[in-house]
């Protein structure tokens, strides 16, 4: 029930905690989202709808009757990694075979990384059967505000007070963080710094860190004007496990050193995954906004 920053720190095995380390550094959405431990391949659990009645009462009256109401949801993991190779003829004229396996897992972590944060946001079981839903097939209603075309900062303080309790961050893509940039900067505001958890100076508004979302595995764009008309999406998040929006693991990250097979010295990663939300109110899309 930790995140993956604070799980590294754990981490015994220096191959995991490499691993681990680098999904954090590379997402800003795997920095900050928790981890709820369960067993098996499923998860069922009940979304919060609607509070029960509570009011006051006369002596001798009863309270008002009311039943609060609940969905029941139910999440399958999924299995999301890679295997890293490296020929052994490359360690023979290239050098250290730690060096170059080293390198190899890096990358493939930061792929397992960028593909994760991919699918957080734009997966689609329906389509993809591998993999989970996203925010964006399972933000609905009030939940999902619609920008019209053009951003303005009142619409981002609207996506940011429809999460409950209060955002714990915003993803938007580079060019949308310029975008509320250059707003806050007509609007005479000054520019909001923070530091992540790793120490690196990012941006904020309204006292809520923004998580710049970069390019998937692939190399495309994850939150770019694709969507309908050409158009974009802000998304606010309040994490939480059992709460609000948690991940989802049966079991840790496996970091799995194969040594040689064959021709090859391998390496496997391995994470049986998943997504909940257990609040519909602790994520909110701001969606319709033009470049």
């Amino acid at each position: 029930m930790i995140t993956l920053t604070e799980y590294a720190k754990l981490c015994q095995n220096p191959l995991q905690k490499g691993v681990v380390s680098t999904f954090a550094m590379t997402s800003p959405v795997l920095e900050r989202l928790p981890f709820m431990e369960i067993q098996g391949n499923a998860y069922q659990y009940n979304v919060e709808q609607t509070l029960p009645s509570v009011g006051f009462r006369e002596v001798n009256t009863d309270y008002p009757e009311g039943t609060g109401i609940v969905q029941n949801a139910t999440e399958n993991l999924k299995i999301l990694g890679g295997m890293g190779k490296v020929d052994r003829s490359l360690v023979k004229t290239q050098g250290n075979v730690n060096d170059l396996r080293a390198i190899q897992d890096t990358m493939r972590a930061k792929a397992i990384a960028s593909a994760f944060t991919k699918y957080f946001f734009k997966g689609d079981a329906t389509t993809n059967t591998k993999a989970f839903d996203g925010l964006e097939n399972r933000i609905t209603g009030n939940q999902l505000l619609d920008a019209g075309g053009v951003l303005t900062l009142a619409l981002l303080d609207e996506v940011i007070d429809a999460v409950q309790g209060g955002a714990d961050a915003l993803f938007m893509s580079k060019t949308m963080r310029r975008k509320v940039n250059a707003l806050m900067r007509t609007a005479g505001q000054a520019s909001e710094i923070i530091s992540d958890s790793f120490g690196r100076q990012i941006n904020a508004y309204g006292g809520v860190p923004i998580g710049v979302i970069e390019r998937d595995e692939n190399g495309a764009e994850i939150l770019d004007f694709t969507e309908t008309d050409d158009t974009a999406s802000i998304y606010a998040v309040k994490f939480g496990v059992q709460e609000n929006v948690s991940g989802l693991q049966c079991g840790a990250v496996e970091v799995i050193d194969q040594d040689l097979v064959g021709v090859h010295y391998t390496t496997s990663i391995e994470w049986i995954c998943g997504l909940a939300i257990f609040n519909g109110r602790s994520t909110a899309r701001l969606h319709n906004i033009s470049a």
